[in-house]
C-alpha cells in the first residue's frame, strides 16, 4: 500500500502529493518522503538537501526561484505550520505551458506537498504568521546558478491572495521578464 496519492495540476510533471496519515489517539504518523515509492516521479535523481524556512509576517512573499542547469532542481515542498499559498512557474524552454503558473494551498493540516520539477521557478505566499516550510532538493545550492524572476511581473500575473507585506531586498530588485527570455533548456 502507498503512502502517497499523486494529483496531477494543469501543467505537466507538476503534482500534488497527498500523504495519507496513520492516526490513533496519540495523533498521527505520516511519511514526507520515500525514495523507493518517489523514485518513479525523479528518476535518477536523489534528495541532495533538505532546507527549512520560517516566515514570520502573513502576506509576505519568497520567491520566485530557480536554479540553472546543471544545477536545475527538483523540490518537494511541505507546510509544516500554518498555511501558504504556494506556486510553480513554468520556465521550461518550448513547453506548452511555458511563463503559466499553478498555485496549491499548503498548510500544517492539509498532508499534501507540492511536487515541482526542474525548469520551474518557485515561492510562495504566507496566508498566516509564523509559517514553517520544508523543502526537499535534488541539487545543492549553488550561488553561480542561482536565479529569480520578480513575483509581480507582469508577463507572469500572478494574482496573490493577499497584498504582499514583506519581500526580501534581493527578491523585491529582480528585473522583470524581458520579452525575449525564451526560459530554461533541460536538454
Amino acid at each position: 500500500m502507498s503512502n502517497f496519492i499523486f494529483h496531477s495540476t494543469p501543467i505537466n510533471n507538476l503534482l500534488l502529493i497527498e500523504e495519507k496519515p496513520i492516526r490513533d489517539n496519540r495523533g498521527f504518523f505520516v511519511r514526507k518522503f520515500c525514495q523507493k515509492t518517489l523514485s518513479q516521479l525523479i528518476p535518477g535523481k536523489t534528495i541532495r538537501q533538505i532546507n527549512r524556512t520560517l516566515t514570520l509576517k502573513k502576506g509576505a512573499v519568497r520567491g520566485l526561484h530557480f536554479q540553472f542547469p546543471p544545477q536545475a532542481e527538483t523540490k518537494i515542498v511541505s507546510c509544516l505550520k500554518g498555511k501558504v499559498w504556494d506556486v510553480a512557474v513554468d520556465l521550461r524552454k518550448g513547453s506548452k505551458t511555458f511563463l503559466h503558473h499553478h498555485a496549491v494551498f499548503l498548510g500544517d493540516g492539509s498532508f499534501h506537498s507540492y511536487l515541482i520539477p526542474e525548469g520551474f521557478a518557485h515561492g510562495f505566499q504566507a496566508l498566516t504568521s509564523d509559517c514553517e516550510m520544508l523543502y526537499f532538493h535534488t541539487c545543492e545550492y549553488n550561488k553561480d546558478l542561482e536565479c529569480a524572476i520578480n513575483a509581480v511581473d507582469p508577463m507572469i500575473n500572478i494574482n496573490w491572495p493577499h497584498p504582499i507585506t514583506e519581500r526580501s531586498e534581493r527578491d523585491n530588485n529582480q528585473p522583470m521578464l524581458s520579452i525575449d527570455f525564451k526560459g530554461i533548456d533541460l536538454q
